[in-house]
């Protein structure tokens, strides 16, 4: 069968959940039998969000190859339960980039080089080489119909229905019914106004999902079938639920898949929703609840720790309880009010993050986790607080510090490794100080070798291991023998054990740092196994303290 491509736009405004629907019809068309992929193509110039400030942007998600993405993708991979790359996500800048570099080696020959058609041909170019046997392609367009460097993307999707052929091409519009409370109804306007904006630039939307509290009534869905000029049986309901992985429940239910089926010519099969259906069963049954600290410096800002807040709930899911998450925001903490911020926890989760900001806050969060037996996590740079505090007050270094938060430190625990070797590629990789900000990162899945019966080997049940990684930073191997001596295991390492990726701390209920980001490889299906421990350890110090 040849590769059907779904382009998803959205309008009114921002945050409608355009991922998250994507995510879902991917996975019900996956419950139908069908191999999907899916691509989020971003308006924004930045080439890639790796070095744009959370608070703008929410997380960045990395693959295994090392591309640095949109938190979408985190949604597609977890939904799909497949692995992405860099081909799934585009931005105008890079689009813009490569043209310009090809422009630069002289490829267009001194022609003009225009937004139409070169910009939109490099558009269309990374949209048709995704599919790599797929029966269905879903294409996300990032932003809101109307903003003016979306255009660009617009014009190619519209392109590529001639292109490919229209009985190959669906047309998917996001958009936003409001419920008035002081008219005591919901309004169709904005949507109407969004669709004719679509409209405007030459694309018919085939099916209109409509995000709205409560569900539409049929009259409200036949009036924007009229006013939109679609099927009336085309219009649905995008109602909030309690859960996100409701959602593929929710559009089965309206008959989502069903529609995309007969406009598409899929074949026509019935969708396998058991596992969903069971997810959604356990998150709503839970026996019980985890309270877990999350210790970091975006408490203002969840989206900034997208992937860690599901993994947190997949490993919830694993042990059959409802994980309740407090968010601590680590500048407020002190040696004086710590047992006040973190007594009440069942476990302490401190996250990745970049700059001194809030790390003393971190440190003194994992000194008190420590020393009074509460279940401790770190991710990435929460592993090097949970090094530098060893160090201050197990070893006694007093002074010990990361080089990233002071660069005369003299016990320069975590500091700036210069090369390594990468056994992805078979070749010592070296860091460029004066490269882009993303050359100074070590990125992307790297191979981790396990010391037997550790915390981490238990929660794995194997040796070898591979792992996402984003940062620059390392445990500096001089201190090694410090750190054991005085009772810190290296529980994991890279296979030549030049650097260290989990350490852990064996008398204690569930202590454990990890250079890596287990997040990134957790869907709901199958749990992180980092994260479904950590959350037993929770469940169990819970249950022990009678809490």
């Amino acid at each position: 069968m040849k590769t059907k491509f779904i382009f998803i736009t959205g309008g009114v405004l921002s945050s409608l959940g355009k991922g998250l629907s994507a995510a879902s019809i991917g996975a019900l068309l996956q419950a139908r039998g069908l191999k999907a992929t899916i691509q989020k193509l971003d308006p924004y110039i930045n080439v890639d969000p790796g070095t744009m400030n959370p608070f703008q942007h929410g997380e960045v998600f990395v693959t295994d190859d090392g591309a640095e993405t949109d938190l979408d993708l985190g949604h597609y991979e977890r939904y799909l339960g497949t692995a992405l790359s860099q081909q799934n996500n585009y931005t105008s800048g890079s689009i813009y980039n490569s043209v310009i570099q090809k422009e630069r080696r002289g490829d267009y020959l001194g022609g003009t080089v225009q937004v139409i058609p070169h910009i939109t041909d490099a558009i269309k170019e990374a949209v048709i080489n995704l599919p790599n046997g797929e029966d269905v392609a879903l294409i996300e367009i990032g932003g809101t119909v109307g903003d003016i460097e979306g255009q660009p993307f617009l014009e190619a999707i519209r392109q590529l229905k001639n292109d490919l052929g229209k009985e190959n091409v669906l047309y998917i519009h996001l958009t936003l019914v409001p419920y008035i409370k002081t008219a005591g109804e919901m309004k169709t306007k904005p949507t109407q106004h969004s669709v004719k904006e679509l409209r405007s630039v030459g694309i018919q939307p085939d099916i209109i999902i409509c995000r709205s509290e409560e569900e539409l009534e049929e009259d409200l869905k036949r009036k924007i079938a009229l006013f939109c000029d679609v099927d009336t049986d085309a219009v649905f309901s995008g109602v909030d639920v309690s859960s996100i992985y409701e959602v593929p429940l929710k559009f089965y239910e309206e008959g989502v898949d069903q529609k995309i089926a007969i406009l598409l010519k899929l074949p026509a099969r019935n969708a396998e929703l058991a596992p969903w259906e069971n997810l959604v069963h356990t998150l709503k049954n839970p026996k019980g609840t985890v309270k877990i600290g999350i210790i970091g410096k975006y408490v203002d800002l969840t989206e900034a720790y997208k992937s860690l807040h599901e993994a947190l709930v997949h490993g919830g899911v694993a042990n059959e309880v409802k994980v309740e998450l407090e968010y601590v925001n680590s500048e407020k903490i002190t040696a004086k009010n710590v047992e006040k911020k973190l007594a009440s926890l069942d476990g302490v989760l401190v996250p990745g993050g970049f700059g001194s900001r809030g790390v003393e806050g971190k440190i003194i969060a994992i000194q008190y986790a420590r020393e009074n037996k509460i279940p401790f996590f770190g991710i990435c740079l929460g592993m090097q607080c949970a090094c530098i505090e060893f160090a201050r007050n197990v070893i006694g270094l007093e002074n010990a510090n990361s080089v990233e938060f002071d660069a005369a430190t003299e016990h320069d625990i975590i500091y700036l490794m210069k090369e390594w070797f990468d056994f992805r590629t078979k070749k010592t990789e070296t860091r460029c100080e004066e490269s882009d900000k993303g050359g100074t990162m070590r990125l992307g899945t790297y191979p981790c070798k396990l010391k037997k019966d550790t915390a981490a080997h238990k929660a794995y049940q194997t040796i070898n291991i591979d792992e996402r990684h984003r940062h620059r930073f390392e445990f500096n191997n001089e201190y090694i023998e410090q750190f054991v001596n005085n009772g810190m295991v290296l529980s994991g390492t890279a296979p030549d054990e030049s650097l260290v990726e989990i350490v852990e701390l064996p008398d204690h209920p569930w202590f454990l740092g990890c250079q890596f980001h287990p997040e990134f490889k957790s869907n709901p299906m199958k749990p992180h196994p980092l994260f479904r421990e950590f959350i037993k350890a929770s469940k169990l110090d819970r249950d022990k303290r009678g809490k």
